[in-house]
């Protein structure tokens, strides 16, 4: 029974064996013998075997040698004919365990003193750090600073491997969007924000905001990047699945000389590329200042829960993912269009105090499509109203006879402070006017044969003067628009316009208003949702974060 056991490779230590024959001294023989023995008796078996299948007797170039019984065999026999694992050759072992994930790894090495040695190879580690990781000339800077490849998996990036991935921030209605990645021999957190208003197409900024590395030490040092004062001592803690808080040991690095002042003027020349003087609309002055005030809290301390970028659906209309929308006073804010069925869903992955983070800011009923009138027409907001006021009146109608249930009482809409209203009064500028001189958006020649011209109304106001002048498909949808604080939030009917595979818009017909979309192209990793119930789950959880 031992014996098989060794030949299988599943059979027990030493150590195990020899309590076993302590307890148990009448077992037979099979029991009681030791792993020499064992060996002996393998190696006497192979060795007669090999006699009577007719070995050759005398020595020559075949490479045998002589076993216990006096016969000529033939090469090592484990060798030829390995029956478990540990019979292979270390570089073959080698190149088994550089397959395995790294995480099972430590299980490996508890098989045997055999495999715990090998597992000491840099190879095996170096080689799980770039597939699992992506890193590459970087470990060789590493292992000449003197620490080796095993360390950084086993001290950095393996401790750590739960927080690569998006995440959002709890900052309250703001929200945020933090990437944390494997930044060469850092993992770092960055957090990315929206190109300056109204600049929509303009790509995404970046700012650090925590950093762990090895560099000056055999563990994992964390650091706080906050402040204008350079890296600085910091903390992580995992609270739960899905879930991590930063802390700052010393928030005094985030203060500046010129006291709150300077601190604001710094970040408002960050955040929104002007300065208060610039910015002419009061209720877009008091709107930044409330941001300033909000956000200054969570400097010290922040807690993050984990986000997914949409599932590819194959019957979607275009590829879901991030983007980047005008959202009138409130500037740029960041959406992740999704498709469920036959629904496409804009999800506020940043928010303001009217419609915070976490809330379906659009939902388009892609079963409810929309045919554009010819250009003069289209300058006609009383015309594009009727046509999408009469899907909204139907969609209705359907929706009280499966659901009967009394209507809900909303506020009037002169009575909400709704994100694009303040924004239309800021840009005093009727888009639908544009001149022959207007630089159009980019082309979209290129498109499918539907593509049709495409013009706001006149009336509705745009931050981007600049917009697609062709579109391919228009659909019935509606918007999320609330009083400050979330107050009174009601669905408004809008037109969803899909110019091409990067940008969409919106026109909010209350407010007369429109948004335009812009992809975020930046390559996000460790991000995709393993399956749509969860990507749905972590939607629904979203919005109970802010509701």
């Amino acid at each position: 029974m031992a014996v098989c056991a060794r030949l299988c490779g599943v059979g027990q230590s030493r150590r195990c064996r020899r309590g076993q024959r302590q307890n148990q001294q009448d077992q037979g023989s099979d029991s009681d013998m030791d792993e020499e023995e064992e060996e002996r008796i393998v190696g006497q078996r192979l060795g007669d075997a090999g006699c009577e299948g007719g070995g050759p007797t005398s020595g020559g170039p075949s490479g045998g040698h002589v076993n216990r019984t006096g016969c000529l065999a033939g090469p090592n026999p484990a060798l030829l004919h390995p029956q478990s694992l540990s019979d292979l050759p270390p570089e073959l072992l080698v190149e088994v365990f550089s397959l395995l994930p790294g995480t099972v790894l430590p299980n490996v090495a508890l098989v045997c003193k055999k495999f715990r040695q090998i597992l000491n190879t840099e190879t095996i580690w170096r080689r799980r750090c770039v597939r699992e990781f992506g890193m590459e000339e970087d470990l060789r800077r590493m292992e000449v600073g003197g620490v080796s490849s095993r360390e950084l998996y086993v001290k950095l990036l393996h401790p750590y491997r739960h927080i690569l991935g998006l995440w959002q921030p709890d900052i309250g209605p703001y929200g945020g969007l933090l990437n944390v990645v494997v930044d060469g021999l850092f993992i770092i957190g960055w957090m990315y924000l929206p190109p300056h208003d109204p600049r929509v197409e303009d790509p995404m900024r970046r700012r650090p905001l925590f950093r762990i590395h090895m560099l000056e030490s055999n563990k994992a040092i964390v650091e706080c990047m906050y402040g204008h004062k350079g890296p600085h001592k910091g903390d992580i803690q995992t609270v739960k699945l899905d879930e991590f808080s930063t802390k700052c040991n010393q928030t005094d690095y985030h203060r500046m000389p010129g006291g709150r002042q300077e601190e604001f003027r710094t970040w408002l020349e960050e955040e929104w590329g002007r300065t208060l003087e610039e910015i002419f609309h009061e209720h877009m002055q008091e709107l930044i200042l409330m941001k300033f005030i909000y956000t200054s809290q969570y400097d010290n301390c922040l807690t993050y829960r984990r986000i997914y970028l949409p599932p590819e659906m194959p019957s979607a209309l275009m590829q879901p993912g991030l983007f980047k929308g005008t959202y009138g006073s409130h500037g740029l804010e960041i959406v992740m269009l999704s498709f469920h069925g036959s629904f496409a869903r804009a999800t506020k992955l940043t928010g303001d105090p009217n419609v915070p983070a976490g809330q379906l800011t659009l939902d388009v009923d892609l079963n409810q499509p929309v045919t554009l009138p010819d250009l003069e027409h289209q300058r006609n907001i009383e015309e594009l109203s009727r046509l999408v006021l009469g899907i909204h009146e139907q969609v209705q109608r359907e929706a009280e006879q499966q659901n009967p249930s009394p209507p809900a009482t909303v506020a009037p809409a002169e009575e909400r402070d709704c994100d694009e209203a303040s924004g239309a009064e800021e840009m005093g500028a009727e888009s639908g006017l544009c001149s022959d001189d207007c630089q159009p958006g980019p082309s979209t020649s290129s498109g499918p044969p539907e593509t049709q011209p495409f013009i706001l109304p006149l009336g509705v106001m745009a931050r981007n003067e600049v917009y697609p002048r062709t579109c391919r498909k228009c659909f019935y949808g509606t918007g999320l628009i609330a009083g400050h604080g979330f107050t009174s939030p009601e669905r408004t009917p809008g037109l969803f316009v899909m110019f091409d595979d990067d940008r969409f818009g919106f026109i909010w017909l209350e407010l007369k208003s429109f948004s335009l979309y812009s992809r975020l192209t930046d390559q996000l990793a460790h991000a995709h949702a393993p399956n749509m119930e969860r990507f749905e789950a972590m939607l629904r959880n979203m919005q109970s974060w802010t509701s």
